[in-house]
């Protein structure tokens, strides 16, 4: 989990610092022969609006890959340590009902041997959480969900990240109409505060798993 989101993050951090030498016009498209600038100024400036824009995009894709990876490490963990139903806190168990919701029972029935055993970890799907629906809420109401630390850091612009997504993938704006609405220290800041927010939700759910905080409290 963690070295995948350092990637996403490294990934995330080459766009911006590009985002941050295009304001500053040390990145021209030239053509070759001549040196001279391939695109007008007004088309130049047309694209820097598009690219401000693709700068959601990358954030949402962190934010969504980070919330699945970290409900897939909590569930991996069930499954490697072969936690049964009966021993998973009370609002786990609810997250694995619903999870049982999902399937047919006919394709799922083949994979629980042991029933109590093999329902937590069979039942989960990847594929059928948070789709496009990932802003602070969302993690909180996760967070409560299965019992781990919600962050306590500052996380408003996931919400920003969250609808200026969904506007470019329903077509609902134009990539010009979003990126015109955002000078690039605006997104840097963004950015830093997305990135420092799920710091920390890693942090927690890693505590989360480390302390087995998805079992049942003892009696």
């Amino acid at each position: 989990m963690q070295e995948e989101f350092d990637a996403r993050v490294e990934e995330v951090e080459l766009y911006f610092n590009f985002l941050r030498d295009l304001e500053s016009d040390k990145h021209r498209i030239v053509r070759s022969s001549d040196a001279q600038p391939a695109y007008s100024t007004s088309d130049t400036t047309d694209m820097n609006k598009v690219f401000k824009a693709n700068g959601f995009l990358l954030l949402y894709n962190l934010m969504e890959s980070t919330m699945k990876n970290a409900v897939q490490a909590i569930f991996d963990d069930l499954q490697d340590k072969g936690v049964d139903f009966d021993s998973c806190r009370g609002e786990v168990r609810r997250v694995v009902l619903k999870n049982l919701r999902n399937w047919n029972v006919e394709s799922i029935f083949p994979s629980l041997t042991i029933l109590a055993k093999d329902v937590v970890s069979a039942t989960f799907r990847k594929d059928k959480i948070f789709s496009g629906n990932v802003d602070a809420r969302a993690i909180r109401n996760t967070a409560k969900g299965y019992g781990f630390k919600n962050p306590i850091k500052k996380s408003d612009e996931l919400l920003t990240v969250k609808r200026n997504r969904n506007d470019l993938a329903h077509g609902d704006k134009s990539f010009s109409d979003v990126g015109r609405d955002y000078d690039v220290p605006r997104l840097v800041r963004i950015k830093d505060e997305v990135v420092e927010y799920l710091k920390e939700l890693i942090a927690n759910i890693e505590h989360y798993i480390a302390e087995q905080e998805y079992l049942a409290p003892a009696v």
